[in-house]
């Protein structure tokens, strides 16, 4: 064989070994859609990790230490907020491209990221990534039971509806940051840095990450009451979900046309929005460190601050550290809960609390359904509601038992640590920055498996489903 002919036949084995493994993406991506997400996911972290290493992306020009760049590369992806470093004096202006180009593709959601890339990979959405995808971004998936012919229709949209997702997502933050502009103008900012620093924050709050590209965060803005208006609308808009900014976007205020998704999404979300802020106030009116040492107005909006970004927001003007132990707990709990869902927003989303809410509601009123706005929430929604809650739940405890025993610090503090992260929320009593490695890894998986979703991941890991044909015969337990 001459040395041309061993050329060829080494081209023609690079070749078919290629063509084998683009067959095995375009067979995992559309087969098992919940599983080429994690692992999207996972590669984005990798990939982010090794960028954030790099001695050109710390200002001091050395290679910041694996724990601290898997962390931040985790916290970005995942659009946490959490960091270990300060993220205004420890990154160069090319860490901070690295952090807003990576919150934003983490705002996709990992579902919708990893069709979009199926979509690259197998040139088309396979059936069970389309209602992968669907579920995630499609507004008319909100509707239980069978795939009406409507349903349908939309399934064979969701490649536009990706793209529409997409595109939202630049324009809103387009928006936001023409908006932040002059106030950073006022704040004292040169307006050359304003232009980068307008989009970065548009980029944290409609993303619900809350990184800011200053040392000193919002201290700077506190008393610009527009500024941190427009991060607030960011942050809500973030956290309501795609779905609910569709729906919206198409019939505006004839309510009678929103999903009940919809409904339940704004109706939960505004409710714990004032809810927790009357909390706060309440906690924290005589406490000098927070509100004691602000006026009426002062102390009503700092509050209204407070709890959107419990929604996931992640930004603070008060020190968190500084907070009762009551209002940690309360602000836990409003993290848990997080935002919409399909958002950017954590936690188990408000239509989980609202479903869960409605089911106690209707068991005791002895009603044999579960319903709202005149539609019937179906059973399978209320398993996948607690199921939802308990992994969430089962999630927190683990990490906090660990975490707590790693550092012996105040389980309250752990705690709240531990669903900021979980929750992707991004608050934080000043203890991520004390935590050794080990915690570091710790929580960073629990944002990891926080931002995936407890649904995504059960679905990733099962071996599959299969379909019982038969039923057992029924014995009632004694609950209660």
């Amino acid at each position: 064989m001459t040395s041309e002919s061993a050329r060829l036949s080494s081209r023609r084995r690079i070749a078919a070994s290629l063509e084998r493994l683009r067959d095995g993406s375009r067979t995992f991506a559309t087969s098992s859609p919940a599983r080429f997400a994690v692992l999207i996911f996972s590669s984005l972290i990798l990939v982010f990790t090794a960028l954030l290493s790099l001695p050109a992306a710390a200002a001091d020009g050395r290679a910041t230490p694996l724990a601290d760049a898997l962390f931040t590369a985790v916290s970005t992806i995942c659009v946490t907020g959490l960091s270990t470093v300060n993220m205004g004096e420890h990154w160069s202006p090319l860490g901070h491209v690295f952090i807003y180009i990576g919150v934003n593709v983490g705002a996709l959601g990992v579902l919708t990221l990893a069709s979009i890339l199926g979509m690259i990979i197998s040139k088309r959405l396979g059936l069970r990534a389309k209602l992968i995808a669907a579920g995630d971004s499609n507004p008319l998936r909100m509707h239980g039971g069978p795939v009406n012919e409507g349903q349908t229709v939309r399934l064979g949209e969701v490649g536009q509806l990706l793209r529409t997702v997409a595109l939202s997502t630049l324009v809103i933050e387009a928006g936001l940051a023409v908006l932040l502009y002059p106030s950073l103008l006022l704040g004292g900012v040169h307006p050359l840095t304003a232009l980068w620093e307008a989009p970065y924050f548009a980029a944290m709050s409609f993303t619900n990450t809350g990184f800011s590209p200053n040392a000193d965060g919002l201290a700077p803005f506190a008393n610009d009451y527009v500024f941190m208006t427009v991060l607030m609308i960011g942050v809500f808009l973030g956290s309501i979900g795609f779905p609910v900014i569709f729906t919206l976007w198409r019939h505006q205020w004839h309510v009678r046309h929103w999903s009940l998704h919809t409904k339940l999404t704004l109706i939960t979300t505004v409710v714990l929005f004032f809810a927790g802020a009357i909390v706060f106030v309440t906690l924290e009116y005589d406490n000098p460190l927070t509100f004691g040492g602000m006026d009426t107005w002062d102390t009503a909006f700092q509050s209204l601050f407070l709890s959107a970004m419990t929604r996931s927001g992640g930004f603070s003007v008060i020190d968190v550290g500084d907070l009762h132990g009551s209002s940690l707990l309360v602000g836990a709990m409003l993290m848990f809960v997080g935002g919409g869902s399909a958002s950017t927003a954590g936690g188990i989303k408000v239509t989980t609390l609202a479903v869960l809410a409605l089911a106690v509601f209707s068991e005791a009123k002895g009603r044999p359904a579960v319903q709202a706005f005149g539609r019937r929430i179906p059973s399978d929604v209320q398993r996948v509601a607690l199921s939802v809650v308990a992994w969430g739940a089962t999630i927190v405890a683990l990490s906090t038992i660990t975490i707590a025993q790693i550092t012996k610090a105040p389980v309250d503090e752990v705690l709240f640590e531990v669903v900021s992260g979980f929750a992707t929320a991004g608050l934080s009593t000043g203890l991520t920055g004390e935590l050794p490695d080990p915690a570091v890894y710790v929580l960073a998986a629990t944002m990891f498996m926080g931002r995936v979703g407890t649904v995504t991941l059960a679905a990733a890991v099962a071996a599959s489903s299969h379909s019982q044909l038969y039923s057992m015969p029924v014995e009632r337990p004694i609950v209660g």
